[in-house]
């Protein structure tokens, strides 16, 4: 007794084989011209029983799959189970090649079963044969199919008819359900089906405590059995006798509502659950038309399209929102009774499946997050490069790889900068500006342009900081007027300077450094916050308009910084405040992962208490502003004073930690 398996180095046909070991005879296994390797780790796969599989060269395209009449002749009569397995699962797959490879590949096998005269051919079809049906369907249904207008959906089922229709041997049909991966060890080789919720479930958990009750949807039923299950169930039905001409659902008698399935999988992952469950049958009453008109218009797909990439969904997971179909699956119940083979419960085996997920498939885990694979090779210019979180920025940048473009007013500071970073091996230009003088950056660019031909990345980290009350600074109205030329105007002018290279491109980043002072009331320091909040409003505006260029904006909200900037102020020495290099930290995270917005936990805290509660807010900062004194040079004397900083102010720096006081 000998197999023929197609699509046996697939995953189905992996743990099929598996099961063969248990039975006796030779393993022919079809394999494509240039995957022998695949069959090589099959076979590897199988151990000492190894050489019971027998590479077949063919093609699934080709008549009799691409066999020679000399191999057919040594195969006819040897073959009692012909296994096809091999088709295409998946649901994003064109219809030209769904149909050349389930209809046509499907054909060119049974044909080539009836000239080996098989003892019976194995179908392995999917309970998508029966497309949408709306109500239960059975095993001994099949022209009852309905709603086959997806290619996924129409070529199972066609391909199942070729079988029923052509097949000259006996044949049987197995539907398998969703199939996941291994009940017990999790195993599985690509993400579809179920695992396509599992990156949003693990983001939820990653900002959202497991006790946050959720909203989700009911959706339709979901029927999902693991693959030991199929196998299992499939091995032992295709070794009993008499069941020729009939169909088996392989499918786990409990259906799964999309909401309870993701609820299983959220206490799989320790994420958050659905609480509450909208069943979108509630919106039956708007005319179908009238819903696929509005689905269809070119916004609202752009906007479903954008909401389901970032949740990691395809555009495929909408048709089952309202998945109508339950399968009966008794024929299989009853030739599996005695067998002890039954499917086990999802909730059992669902920790395995999402831990083998979170370990071996998360799409996360082949993302390049270092900063070399982010930055090497590309030009990144920092304005305010000779000192600070711009020096510290540009260091690291170029110790990564990048072509980093210094800018900043004091050639001497920026040449220091150039040769830390030669003598690290790095790549840095001077570029001598002043982003306060709106022609300077109109020059600055037109330069940077001329001899780069465009920036990848810019980082607008210049800028200017006043800490003055107001009441010191009625007569000093130019403060506000420097504050704004250089945080917003020279931002602003540089960006728009550099934009056009980026929009030709449809390639570029621009990082704006802001500051956790635009998050929350920030007394003294209105000058600074009003400028630093013009930039972040007018970053939020050019992130929208340049949201499909591919141009990527992300404003950094920076606690306070040690640096030359805050120098003026004494307190702030015996104040706990960040490191340049802690401020560097922030920035690699903004080019690494291009969010829109990076703020410190003690940012968030603060805009959400001001959301919510602003007089407490006021009040809270209030009491902060009078425990601190305006500095001597804001006061205008000329001789510093020396600061005597009490436990209280050191108390309340330490808790609100990079805070603008």
């Amino acid at each position: 007794m000998a197999y023929f398996i197609t699509g046996g180095t697939g995953f189905l046909g992996r743990f099929f084989i598996d099961k063969l070991k248990e039975r006796e005879g030779d393993i022919y296994v079809l394999t494509r011209a240039g995957s022998r390797e695949k069959f090589d780790a099959l076979q590897e796969r199988l151990g000492d029983q190894g050489d019971r599989l027998i590479p077949v060269e063919g093609d699934l395209r080709e008549s009799h799959l691409g066999l020679d009449e000399a191999t057919i002749a040594d195969l006819k009569g040897q073959v009692k189970h012909f296994c096809h397995f091999a088709a295409i699962y998946d649901l994003s797959a064109s219809a030209e090649e769904q149909t050349r490879t389930n209809i046509e590949g499907t054909r060119n096998a049974v044909e080539l079963a009836g000239a080996l005269e098989a003892g019976c051919f194995h179908h392995v079809s999917s309970i998508a044969a029966g497309g949408m049906y709306n109500g239960t369907f059975r095993e001994d249904m099949f022209e009852e199919a309905e709603n086959l207008d997806h290619p996924y959906f129409s070529t199972k089922h066609d391909s199942e008819g070729v079988v029923r229709k052509e097949c000259q041997v006996p044949w049987r049909v197995y539907r398998p359900a969703m199939v996941v991966g291994h009940s017990k060890t999790g195993e599985i080789d690509k993400i579809d089906g179920a695992y396509y919720f599992f990156k949003s479930l693990q983001k939820l958990r990653n900002v959202l405590p497991p006790w946050f009750p959720l909203i989700g949807i009911e959706g339709g039923k979901f029927n999902v059995v693991p693959v030991d299950y199929v196998v299992d169930a499939m091995d032992h039905i295709a070794h009993l006798d008499d069941l020729d001409g009939r169909c088996f659902h392989l499918t786990d008698s409990e259906h799964h509502s999309m909401g309870n399935m993701l609820n299983i999988f959220a206490d799989a992952g320790h994420a958050p659950r659905f609480s509450m469950r909208l069943d979108t049958r509630m919106f039956s009453f708007i005319p179908r038309f009238v819903r696929d008109t509005i689905a269809g218009l070119p916004p609202i797909k752009r906007i479903i399209n954008t909401v389901l990439a970032d949740m990691g969904l395809p555009e495929s997971v909408t048709m089952f929102t309202n998945y109508p179909t339950r399968y009966d699956n008794r024929d299989t119940e009853r030739a599996l009774k005695g067998s002890g083979i039954k499917c086990p419960e999802l909730r059992d085996y669902a920790p395995v499946i999402w831990d083998y997920w979170e370990r071996n498939l998360d799409p996360d885990l082949f993302v390049d997050r270092s900063l070399e694979g982010n930055v090497g090779g590309k030009i990144v210019l920092i304005t305010g490069a000779s000192s600070g979180i711009g020096k510290t920025s540009a260091i690291r940048l170029a110790e990564a790889g990048a072509h980093v473009l210094l800018v900043a007013r004091t050639a001497e500071k920026l040449e220091e900068t150039a040769a830390e970073i030669a003598k690290l091996g790095g790549m840095a230009s001077i570029y001598q500006a002043d982003v306060s003088v709106l022609d300077d950056c109109d020059r600055l660019a037109e330069e940077v342009l001329a001899a780069h031909g465009y920036v990848d990345i810019l980082i607008n980290n210049a800028g200017r900081s006043i800490r003055r009350s107001l009441e010191l600074s009625y007569d000093r109205f130019h403060d506000f007027e420097r504050t704004m030329q250089v945080n917003y105007f020279g931002a602003v002018r540089l960006t728009m300077a550099l934009l056009p290279s980026m929009t030709a491109r449809k390639q570029g980043h621009v990082i704006n450094m802001s500051s956790i002072a635009a998050l929350t009331p920030s007394p003294r320091f209105s000058a600074y916050v009003a400028s630093k909040s013009a930039l972040d409003a007018w970053t939020r505006a050019a992130a929208v308009e340049f949201s499909d260029l591919n141009v990527r904006f992300t404003t950094i909200n920076m606690p306070l910084v040690r640096t030359p900037m805050i120098e003026a102020t004494t307190v702030y020495n015996s104040m706990p405040v960040l490191t340049p290099e802690e401020a560097t930290d922030m920035v690699v995270d903004a080019v690494i992962n291009k969010p829109k917005r990076i703020a410190t936990n003690m940012g968030i805290f603060l805009q959400v208490q001001n959301a919510l509660a602003p007089r407490v807010s006021e009040i809270v900062m209030n009491i902060v502003f009078r425990m601190f004194n305006d500095s001597a040079a804001a006061r205008g004397d000329k001789q510093p004073e020396k600061v005597e900083v009490s436990n209280e102010q050191v108390a309340i720096a330490a808790l609100m930690k990079g805070v603008h006081f």
